[in-house]
């Protein structure tokens, strides 16, 4: 029988920590606070930045939601942005995406402060991470890191393939783990021979969105495989990894839900403290 990696428990170890990184930066009279803007009424995006709003309050970090009108134009949100920049009470801001087709989220995201990126999407913060400086690492990335970490997996050598290109996902991802001297093939859409790649890593990641995509054919005897697909059927959430097919076969795997979802919660709130505890260092 595999380990299951338990993103749910983890995240809770991490949250306990982050009350107490509050509470001292409380002390100090500096209280991290989170701005989340979201543009537009995406019923998967009101459910995300709930959760966000509840983990917030949980670890004592202060929360202000912008809810933005989907006709809004470009100039209003970069405004809305160049403010949050400049106000002192605010350490931390995320543009939930999507957000309208019409609307540019590249030049949203350059934009945002780099000392307050807190999803690490800024293109500045992208290409520090690239390097192997210090920077913001996107939440999903970070909290699959920390999953890893948590497990003892080795990453030093692994030959990992990624399902999924995304700027989100996939590519930061990838660059998270050729940072621990992993590995790193990236699979896509356009990829040839798909099975006979996947079929030969030690750690498969999988972040497509495409229900169940993942057989047992695809997954080497023993592998870590980590699901980070969230694919919302008729009879409730499932991976991209089929989950009672491919249990059998590998080492470690994580379910859906409970595995990397709390996983990218945690690491938002982590990052809100980075950013806060920097601007102390300021």
């Amino acid at each position: 029988m595999p380990i299951i990696m338990d993103g749910k428990e983890l995240s809770k170890k991490i949250r306990e920590q982050i009350k107490e990184e509050v509470k001292k930066l409380n002390k100090k009279g500096i209280n991290p606070k989170l701005a989340v803007i979201m543009v537009g009424q995406d019923p998967a995006s009101k459910i995300y930045i709930k959760n966000k709003s509840k983990a917030c309050s949980e670890v004592g970090i202060k929360y202000e939601e912008f809810i933005l009108n989907e006709n809004i134009k470009m100039d209003e949100l970069l405004k809305l942005i160049k403010k949050l920049n400049s106000r002192k009470d605010i350490h931390g801001i995320l543009l939930q995406s999507p957000i309208p087709k019409k609307l540019d989220i590249n030049k949203a995201f350059e934009e945002i402060d780099i000392a307050k990126d807190v999803d690490g999407f800024n293109p500045i913060n992208t290409g520090k991470l690239l390097q192997n400086k210090e920077s913001f690492i996107p939440c999903t990335p970070y909290g699959i890191i920390k999953l890893l970490e948590e497990y003892k997996i080795k990453l030093e050598g692994a030959n990992v393939v990624i399902l999924g290109r995304s700027n989100i996902v996939g590519k930061p991802l990838a660059s998270c783990l050729l940072n621990k001297n992993a590995t790193v093939t990236i699979c896509h859409s356009k990829t040839k021979n798909i099975e006979e790649i996947t079929s030969k890593a030690d750690i498969l990641i999988s972040a497509i969105g495409k229900p169940k995509y993942v057989t047992e054919n695809m997954v080497k005897q023993g592998a870590v495989v980590i699901d980070v697909g969230i694919n919302r059927l008729q009879t409730g959430l499932v991976g991209d990894v089929d989950y009672e097919k491919v249990k059998n076969k590998v080492a470690y795997i994580t379910p859906v839900p409970g595995g990397v979802g709390p996983m990218t919660i945690a690491m938002l709130l982590n990052n809100v403290v980075i950013a806060a505890n920097n601007i102390e260092k300021i």
